[in-house]
């Protein structure tokens, strides 16, 4: 399957994250992350962008700026941002997608190998990363505002990019299952020894694999999926 075009992709998951948001009754409801209400879904989501620029400007033009000056401030601003109206929580991500827009057309392959610092001292990833986690960020948390939209409403192209990410992360932890998966479109994929067998199709896996969510997922019995993975 070919790459899929992850800037055309941020663009086209942006204009439906804001109308999602913008078309929300209650923003103040729970959302699929723990602890989490829609509100602070969608200004986390903004925030991301403004993180995501500064991340670029590093590998471009050697600011050296980090995603977040702290992870205390990072919560800080998100939680100040959660309590708008769902007009302005989407007013808001239409304005740092597009301050974020030509920031990520900047970047080349010349970059791709620039570190990523997401807090001072915290190094994970790459630059030629940045597309890929805004478009995990536009999508995964689309899906974490329980508004409608869902794993499977999502790109053929981008759920295959998304499951081979995940399992890769999987196979990288120390405390991952050991554990075959198996879609209905005829993928397949082993952990470890791969002893436990969980099948289902691939928005399903991925929903199980990115949020823990069982639906549409078959397995006797389901394993225990890392804490923090």
């Amino acid at each position: 399957m070919a790459s899929p075009d992850l800037l055309s992709l941020v663009a086209v998951h942006t204009d439906r994250l804001v109308a999602t948001t913008r078309g929300l009754d209650d923003v103040a409801a729970p959302s699929l992350c723990e602890g989490w209400t829609r509100g602070h879904v969608a200004s986390h989501v903004a925030r991301n962008a403004d993180g995501l620029v500064r991340l670029v400007r590093s590998a471009v033009d050697g600011t050296r700026d980090t995603m977040y000056g702290s992870r205390e401030e990072r919560n800080a601003d998100i939680e100040a941002g959660a309590a708008r109206s769902a007009s302005e929580l989407a007013d808001d991500l239409e304005r740092s997608a597009e301050a974020l827009a030509p920031e990520l057309a900047r970047l080349h392959p010349e970059h791709a190998d620039h570190p990523l610092e997401r807090t001072p001292g915290d190094i994970r990833g790459r630059a030629a990363d940045i597309p890929l986690m805004r478009v995990r960020e536009l999508t995964w948390h689309h899906v974490d505002l329980d508004a409608g939209f869902g794993f499977a409403d999502l790109e053929p192209e981008l759920l295959a990019l998304f499951l081979e990410d995940e399992v890769a992360r999987l196979r990288d932890l120390d405390d991952a299952p050991d554990v075959t998966l198996r879609s209905s479109e005829g993928d397949e994929w082993t952990v470890g020894v791969g002893t436990a067998e969980v099948s289902g199709d691939r928005a399903a896996l991925l929903g199980w694999l990115a949020r823990g969510l069982t639906d549409g997922v078959t397995a006797d019995p389901l394993p225990r999926l890392p804490a923090g993975r």
